[in-house]
């Protein structure tokens, strides 16, 4: 309320000892000022940017609490409100004002508040849902009009939002009931989905990025199983478009946040998919929310409710994007352990999802060696052999651990893609990463004594880390491609098929070999594979491809006459020698 705050700014003397208490202030906030303290004291239950630097020096008090506590909280007078101040909406013929943007616990303040002024302003809209208070529950009416504080963050870099957008896109699917948490890198995420259908919104915070999605159509919440075709929320920040929007708008409902970020009924919605920002990730896992260090930055808010709800919900799940780097580039937001009075704000068992712009780890499930290798694999690539050393340290991973660092281990991110078979079969092509190691040796086992036989020319019956490490997973990205089609389930991925080449000592020939899983062999996986890396091979100038195979594996010649190569043969010690020209 501005005219509150000028009021105070302006009549220091007016007020003794007070204290403020809010969850987010947009606009100025002179009551932190340190010529005001004993005036009054703010004290926040989340940490916006206009108060963060008062609060790190003491001249103003943060709380940390969940979001969804504090209507309990005032109901059983733990927190004591004499005074409730808020902003209304115009009266209805029949005396009902809303709470407009602002239900989430301000509803809770005024009903347990001894005093309750508002503030009836015609730029406030009318919201659906529990937002109405009739004119006989205020104590004091003050009509003053004044264009509702908008709310529009900076936009992060381009390319890193597009690039994580991409990542986060792969994970949310058609159907799902979305949460997006607070933040500039959300915000733009959002612009991501546009090829999506079906969406819907279950939230504490409603921004302009959802409203877009709403009128694409990509959102329309026909497929919620908690209050199907609405759009619930519990706040609202964004632009006047926005705010006109959400006016009278029946398809919008807003909830006390006792109710949006309760985890009992997130966890009713089916297919709930909570999207989320940290500062900081160690390769356990856990991560901060709320604070560099030390340093208090946001808060507790209602990300963690969101993200235990998410998971308990069915076919939910829950992603934590993030840059990998801090904006300046000079910290790694992935690190080996967090910083020394840092907020915990999601334990080691709470994330399924982690994004940045160089990928997806799958965190839920996994080991602690597994998962560091995950995190390390989308770090910033300037950071991983520190990020490699540093668990070494630790011993969280191999102790000989090996990395490929500079341009001869960059990640090719651009030859992703995914791909249906000529019989149908959806796959993910991607070549491999670092944390690929228990996957492969999952395939591996997975294979038949002839498929074993027909890739490596020998009955195998083990393939030790060192080998995988060598072989497959560490490689020269320049002199060598490992390409991998996986399935996908519940976020992890089971391989269904490998294919190689190792590039020989004249740059323009390369040894190619291939194998599928046998339950997944004559679906197409195989073409699909040596196609990838025909296309690939070829962008590097290669001229040939050659593998040496048994005289029974017929199906490789097939395959390359499907794929319009020729080929020449000869014998060669009882295997045939196969050339395979790519040009």
């Amino acid at each position: 309320m501005q005219k509150f705050v000028e009021h105070v700014q302006s009549n220091p003397k007016a007020f003794f000892d007070t204290e403020i208490l809010h969850v987010w202030t947009l606009g100025v906030s002179p009551y932190t000022d340190e010529k005001l303290k004993s005036t009054c004291r703010s004290n926040s239950f989340f940490v916006s940017h206009n108060i963060r630097q008062a609060v790190n020096e003491g001249l103003a008090d943060y709380t940390p609490i969940f979001l969804a506590d504090i209507p309990a909280m005032f109901r059983r007078r733990q927190v004591k409100v004499d005074v409730a101040l808020v902003q209304v909406s115009l009266p209805d013929k029949h005396g009902y004002c809303s709470l407009g943007v602002s239900l989430d616990i301000t509803r809770a303040a005024v009903e347990n508040a001894d005093l309750v002024i508002a503030q009836v302003n015609s730029y406030m809209p009318r919201v659906h849902g529990d937002t109405f208070i009739h004119l006989s529950d205020f104590d004091y009416l003050v009509p003053h009009n004044e264009p509702i504080l908008e709310y529009s963050p900076p936009p992060p870099e381009q390319d890193i939002v597009e690039a994580i957008g991409h990542y986060v896109a792969q994970i949310v699917e058609d159907g799902d009931t979305i949460q997006v948490g607070y933040g500039a890198l959300p915000d733009a995420i959002l612009s991501c989905f546009h090829e999506k259908r079906r969406l819907g919104v279950h939230t504490e915070l409603l921004k302009d990025g959802l409203i877009d999605l709403v009128k694409k159509g990509v959102v329309d919440n026909s497929m919620k199983s908690k209050d199907r075709g609405k759009l619930v929320a519990s706040f609202c920040m964004g632009t006047r478009e926005t705010y006109d929007f959400i006016n009278d708008n029946p398809a919008v409902q807003f909830k006390e946040i006792a109710y949006t970020n309760n985890p009992m009924v997130i966890g009713e919605q089916e297919h709930m998919t909570a999207i989320n920002t940290g500062l900081e990730i160690d390769l356990s896992g856990q991560a901060s929310t709320e604070s560099i260090g030390s340093t208090f930055y946001s808060g507790i808010g209602g990300l963690a409710n969101f993200m235990r709800g998410s998971v308990m919900a069915p076919y939910g799940k829950n992603i934590l994007a993030m840059q990998s780097t801090s904006r300046d580039g000079s910290h790694s937001r992935i690190v080996p352990a967090l910083q020394e009075g840092a907020g915990g704000t999601l334990t080691r068992g709470d994330l399924f999802y982690v994004v940045t712009e160089y990928g997806i780890a799958f965190l839920h499930g996994k080991n602690i060696r597994e998962r560091a290798m995950a995190l390390i694999s989308i770090a910033h690539p300037k950071f991983r052999s520190w990020l490699i050393e540093e668990a070494k340290k630790r011993k969280i991973i191999y102790k000989d651990q090996a990395y490929m660092p500079g341009e001869k281990g960059d990640y090719p991110a651009h030859l992703e893609t995914y791909r249906t078979t000529g019989r149908n079969v959806r796959i993910f092509l991607r070549p491999v990463k670092i944390s690929d190691e228990t996957i492969i040796k999952d395939f591996f086992y997975s294979l038949s004594d002839k498929s074993i036989y027909q890739r490596f020319l020998t009955v195998r019956r083990q393939l030790s880390h060192e080998e995988l490490q060598k072989r497959f997973v560490v490689i020269d990205y320049t002199s060598e491609m490992v390409i991998l089609a996986v399935k996908r389930y519940l976020g992890q991925e089971v391989i269904t098929g490998i294919a190689q080449y190792c590039i020989g000592e004249n740059n323009l020939s390369a040894e190619v070999s291939s194998v599928v899983r046998d339950d997944f062999q004559n679906k197409g996986i195989g073409f699909e594979l040596l196609s990838s890396l025909v296309t690939v091979a070829k962008k590097q100038g290669l001229h040939t491809f050659t593998a040496d195979i048994l005289p029974d594996n017929t199906s490789v010649f097939r395959l390359i006459e499907k794929l319009g190569l020729e080929f020449d043969r000869r014998w060669d010690g009882g295997l045939i020698h196969i050339v395979i020209y790519l040009k």
